[in-house]
C-alpha cells in the first residue's frame, strides 16, 4: 500500500479558509476525508509566569499533532499571542524536545531572535508567529530543517520576542540558511539585521549584552 507523502508548505492551507465547492449531485472526493501528514510530530507548550511555582511547574503541554488538519484545529482554538498576558510564552517543538536550554537537543544550540516593539504587538506579532509556525511544520528550511528544534514567542511588557531554536550553534551553514529563509518568510526588510545567539551565551549574560554569533 502506498503511504501518504509528507505535507509541504505550498499546500498548508487553513481549512477554515476553504469553502466547499461541491453542489447538486457532484460526488465528493474521498481525499477530503484523508488527513495530510506532516514530516514531524510537534508539541505545543504554554508557559504562564506564576512566581509561586518553579519554572518547570509553570510549563504545560497543550497538545501534540502530526497532520495539517490537526495543526489548524489547534491553532484556531487557542488564544492569539497578542491576547496573552505579559510573562506568557507559547513554544512549538518537535515531539521529544522540551522547550528549555537543558534539553539534550537544545543545550549546544541557539536561536534566531526577532525583537518587536510595543507597537508591533498589534501590527506584526500574530502574523509573524503564525508564519514561524508554518515555517516549522512545513519544513521550510529544506535540507537544514533537521537542525531546527522549535520556536518560542515571549509576551513581555517591554517588547515581545519570537525565536527559532536550532540544535548546534557551530553548524554555520545550516544556521545561516535558516536565518536567511526565516527573514525572507517574515518579510523583514534587508536593511534590518536579525541576530543568532547561542543558548550558552544567553544563559550567562543578560539579553542586551549577548553577542550575536551570526547575523543576516
Amino acid at each position: 500500500m502506498a503511504t501518504a507523502e509528507p505535507q509541504t508548505i505550498s499546500n498548508l492551507t487553513n481549512p477554515e479558509d476553504e469553502k466547499a465547492e461541491a453542489t447538486g449531485q457532484e460526488v465528493v472526493s474521498t481525499e477530503h476525508y484523508v488527513k495530510h501528514p506532516l514530516q514531524n510530530r510537534w508539541a505545543l507548550w504554554f508557559f504562564k509566569n506564576d512566581k509561586s511555582k518553579t519554572w518547570q511547574a509553570n510549563l504545560r503541554l497543550i497538545s501534540k499533532f502530526d497532520t495539517v488538519e490537526d495543526f489548524w484545529a489547534l491553532y484556531n482554538h487557542i488564544q492569539l499571542s497578542s491576547n496573552l498576558m505579559s510573562g506568557c510564552d507559547y513554544s512549538l517543538f518537535k515531539d521529544g524536545i522540551e522547550p528549555m536550554w537543558e534539553d539534550e537537543r537544545n543545550k549546544q544550540g541557539g536561536r534566531w531572535l526577532i525583537t518587536l516593539t510595543k507597537q508591533q504587538r498589534r501590527s506584526d506579532l500574530d502574523r509573524f508567529w503564525l508564519e514561524t509556525l508554518l515555517c516549522l511544520v512545513g519544513e521550510a528550511f529544506d535540507d537544514h530543517s533537521d537542525d531546527v528544534c522549535g520556536a518560542v514567542v515571549n509576551i513581555r511588557t517591554k517588547g515581545d520576542k519570537i525565536a527559532i531554536w536550532t540544535t548546534d550553534y557551530e553548524n554555520k551553514d545550516a544556521i545561516t540558511h535558516i536565518g536567511q529563509v526565516y527573514k525572507e518568510r517574515l518579510g523583514v526588510p534587508q536593511k534590518v539585521i536579525i541576530g543568532y545567539q547561542s543558548h550558552a551565551d544567553t544563559a550567562t549574560k543578560s539579553g542586551s549584552t549577548t553577542k550575536n554569533k551570526f547575523v543576516v
